[in-house]
């Protein structure tokens, strides 16, 4: 098994590659069906519940212009599977090519722990943090926007501007006081 390498392949003119990786598949599926019905540019999606993807087919597999992990916050698993999963990227997929969406942050179950721990990891990646709602079509149609803008600046469609920047301007940042405990 080896690192996923975002620069090993050359790129497609005006087709997007991106990555979907969710260990339960709840969402996973309704943002990937929302993310190809885009008609400016191609976007190939491929699904993975967890990496190292399997070496079989990684000469045909396209260049991965961006990794997204998908966390569903009701769930332990989810987040260890993502966490577990960091470790067979390549650094370069750092520089703005990698971002976490946060699933059923309302809901009643979800423990302030898992938030604030998938925000650290987000903030120390350097990697932006959406949150979505996966409970309603319109919920999937507002996430696969937001993806597909951060999409076509990392696979370069976008003139002038680099997935760098990008992360730059959207990168989860967390409070310098997070780590204290509060007094009220």
């Amino acid at each position: 098994m080896s690192l996923l390498k975002p620069f090993s392949k050359l790129p497609d003119l005006n087709t997007a590659n991106i990555l979907l990786v969710e260990n339960e598949e709840q969402f996973q599926q309704n943002l990937a069906d929302t993310l190809v019905e885009e008609t400016a540019v191609t976007v190939n999606v491929r699904l993975a519940k967890s990496l190292p993807l399997p070496m079989e087919n990684d000469e045909s597999r396209p260049r991965i212009d961006l990794v997204v992990f998908i966390i569903n916050l009701t769930s332990d698993k989810s987040f260890e599977s993502a966490k577990a999963s960091l470790k067979y990227l390549d650094p370069g997929y750092f520089l703005g090519k990698v971002c976490f969406v946060a699933t059923n942050a309302r809901h009643a179950s979800v423990r302030t722990g898992c938030l604030d721990a998938l925000r650290q990891l987000a903030a120390l990646l350097h990697c932006p943090l959406l949150f979505a709602e996966d409970q309603s079509p319109e919920g999937a149609t507002s996430s696969a926007r937001r993806l597909l803008t951060i999409l076509k600046v990392a696979s370069g469609l976008v003139p002038n501007t680099t997935a760098l920047y990008l992360s730059s301007l959207t990168r989860c940042t967390m409070p310098p006081d997070i780590d204290q405990p509060s007094f009220d």
